[in-house]
């Protein structure tokens, strides 16, 4: 039996010892370099398992396809990372996102390629309203994106925590790395265990873990741990740990994490860097996407046809605009043409007819024939604009209005036109430590649930530096 034991473990320590020496090179070592990662987290177990799996030929393949559809727009996502100085790895972390969908949407919300949520993606002035969902701009979003992560690798000094937070929040992040730090602490001074302060520690996050004790009491006891000078190691974040049912970082982000790496190193493989893919390496050498301002009210369509850029083509670089129309409660706003078609452009934007749209909301009593009279356009010109086989409307239903000069509507009554874009008499609040959302709506005098569906928040924790807006 002993024998058999023997001949297992070496097996399997050869198979591993065989595993690692076969899938990674220098290449690969400096994406944990640039990730703030030490190199010996190569021979981590489950990220080569993840990566053994991302090498599989069906996986290859959609590895190739995903790369391929988005080759028009990963320059730009690759400059902006560069310009912003963020570690080109990040791209890789867009790809575990959404693979690099523009619109993708995911269970809980979260939308574009960066997977932003509401709340989230406003802090970062994205604008997101009946018109457009910016967190589809190709250009804004990415910029966003590196904004939070810069954020968030000031908070924590390490880019493979601001990756981990990104994913999972800087909370969790917070509250796993001080409890992290606490127990690693008392196992290298056992006598502290039950040391008074430590104890009160232990019950401030225990506490807060069952949303008792609001998060700044969480935030003061990080800072303090982290003068104790206890160095965390990836490995010992991402240890799971027996009959313990949180575990420091959720196992979502831990696998986030290793995916995002494994990614990165399938771009070192054979199978990129020869054959027929190798034209994926050059990805990023040129800029592939222009942006160009255009006037606010424009339909897609009208610039595609006075142009000449195929229709569908612009419209899957503008997912942002929802309607396909230009705002047209700006003069200006930028879209985004392949940079081929830059030339045409510029050579046809004369062409494009001065015809302005805006949304309108169905309410009670509306019909074709009055919205058609209000907006001084027939009703059957709506009617057939709209596709639609009946007069008949329903209450909220969205209607496309095509605008002509002759209309004689200004810019502001663009906008009243459509209710849903007014904005509300409204304060940015910017949170200060010590603050609860309790106290900012007492100081407001706002009910905390209008607070809170205000700002489309699912709990009452809350971040030193978020922005609530305060609705009067």
């Amino acid at each position: 039996m002993f024998k058999i034991a023997l001949f297992l473990f070496i097996l399997v320590n050869f198979t591993f010892a065989s595993l690692i020496g076969a899938n990674y090179n220098q290449r690969d070592l400096q994406i944990l370099e640039d990730l703030d990662i030490k190199s010996s987290f190569i021979t981590d177990y489950k990220l080569q398992k993840t990566y053994e799996n991302l090498l599989r030929e069906h996986n290859q393949n959609h590895y190739v396809k995903k790369l391929t559809d988005a080759s028009l727009f990963v320059p730009n996502i690759k400059k902006i990372l560069r310009d912003e100085k963020v570690p080109a790895v990040f791209l890789y972390m867009a790809m575990a996102e959404s693979d690099f969908t523009i619109d993708a949407k995911s269970n809980v919300k979260a939308m574009g390629i960066w997977q932003f949520m509401y709340g989230t993606g406003k802090h970062y002035d994205l604008d997101i309203n009946l018109y457009v969902d910016e967190r589809m701009d190709l250009v804004k979003s990415t910029k966003a994106a590196a904004t939070y992560l810069k954020h968030l690798h000031k908070t924590f000094g390490k880019w493979y925590l601001a990756a981990i937070a990104y994913n999972c929040g800087e909370g969790r992040v917070i509250e796993g790395l001080t409890r992290a730090t606490i127990d690693k602490y008392v196992d290298e001074h056992p006598k502290q265990k039950y040391n008074k302060k430590i104890q009160e520690f232990r019950k401030i996050i225990y506490y807060y873990q069952r949303g008792g004790e609001p998060f700044y009491k969480l935030r003061r006891v990080y800072n303090e741990v982290q003068k104790w000078g206890i160095s965390l190691d990836i490995d010992e974040l991402l240890e799971v740990q027996s009959k313990i049912n949180r575990q420091y970082i959720p196992s979502e982000s831990r696998m986030y994490i290793r995916k995002i790496i494994a990614l990165g190193m399938m771009n070192n493989q054979s199978f990129i860097t020869e054959n027929n893919n190798a034209h994926l390496l050059n990805i990023g050498a040129t800029s592939s996407v222009a942006t160009i301002s255009v006037k606010g009210g424009l339909h897609l369509r009208s610039i595609s046809t006075a142009v000449g850029i195929d229709y569908n083509e612009l419209k899957n670089l503008n997912r942002h605009l929802k309607l396909q129309i230009v705002p047209p409660y700006v003069k200006k706003y930028d879209i985004y043409i392949p940079y081929s078609r830059l030339a045409r452009y510029q050579a046809n934007k004369d062409l494009i007819k001065d015809s302005r749209y805006l949304v309108y909301v169905v309410k009670r009593g509306d019909s074709l024939h009055s919205i058609g009279k209000k907006y001084h356009v027939s009703y059957k010109i709506i009617k057939d604009f709209n596709k639609l086989h009946s007069n008949l409307l329903s209450l909220k239903q969205k209607l496309i209005i095509p605008i002509t000069t002759s209309s004689k509507l200004s810019s502001s009554k663009l906008v009243l036109a459509n209710k849903k874009i007014v904005r509300k008499r409204s304060v940015v609040y910017k949170v200060k430590n010590g603050d609860t959302l309790y106290s900012i709506a007492k100081k407001y005098k706002i009910d905390l649930k209008k607070l809170m569906s205000d700002n489309k928040l699912e709990s009452n924790f809350i971040n030193i530096g978020d922005k609530i807006v305060i609705k009067k």
